[in-house]
């Protein structure tokens, strides 16, 4: 079942965004954040998936309607991400998101940028209570770990030339240090973005189709 376009409440103003929701009405809500392409039909698509699972997906709408198709203008829209606004749409799209969800607790998940963004989401509102991570970056960004609610799950790529390994160590490292839980699992011979079916270049059908069932079963497992 497709989800829909919605808007939703952002400290005085609106924000939009693309919820699905299960067949059921209701399940357990998560956040889900755009790559710095924008909020394009690959992340609505991850949406719909996990409606199909049981959850209640909410993507907001990081570009405020504008999208990138080439690298070039992403890493603009990218680089020009307005910290103090994004802080806003994600606190609003938590508390949105919780008159969808069947659980207290929500989960945050990105990839890229939304990353990044899900870490960041996770830190600034105590109902994000499980977080995962893929492969996230964003240089303006910066979590404060002690203030996150719940565990982290990182999914990264050996090949990744943005988020190395060692970048994903040592955020696994900052995260256990600040002492909350934290894993990671790094896929071998794939690149940063391998998760994106609509990107054939980069796109790992084995890698993503684990990281999915690592994504569904943490979830399962913290949102309650």
């Amino acid at each position: 079942m497709a989800g829909k376009m919605v808007k939703f409440p952002t400290n005085g103003t609106t924000t939009d965004g693309y919820l699905a929701t299960p067949v059921s009405g209701k399940g357990p809500g998560v956040i889900v954040i755009q790559e710095w392409w924008g909020l394009v039909q690959h992340i609505k698509n991850v949406c719909d998936r996990f409606a199909a699972e049981g959850f209640t997906a909410l993507a907001p709408d990081m570009y405020h309607g504008e999208t990138a198709s080439e690298p070039d203008l992403a890493g603009k829209l990218f680089m020009a991400l307005n910290i103090g606004q994004a802080e806003k749409d994600l606190r609003g799209a938590a508390a949105s998101l919780a008159s969808h969800s069947s659980t207290a607790k929500l989960g945050a998940v990105g990839f890229c940028m939304g990353g990044q963004l899900a870490l960041y989401a996770a830190t600034l509102n105590p109902a994000v209570g499980a977080c995962v991570n893929f492969y996230g970056i964003h240089p303006n960004v910066k979590p404060d770990y002690t203030k996150l609610s719940g565990p982290v799950l990182g999914l990264y790529a050996e090949k990744d030339g943005f988020v190395t390994p060692q970048v994903a160590k040592d955020v696994d490292a900052a995260i256990k240090k600040a002492g909350q839980q934290s894993e990671i699992n790094i896929y071998p011979n794939v690149d940063h973005g391998f998760f994106n079916d609509d990107r054939p270049e980069i796109y790992n059908k084995a890698a993503a189709d684990d990281a999915w069932r690592r994504t569904l079963t943490f979830f399962r497992q913290h949102l309650k």
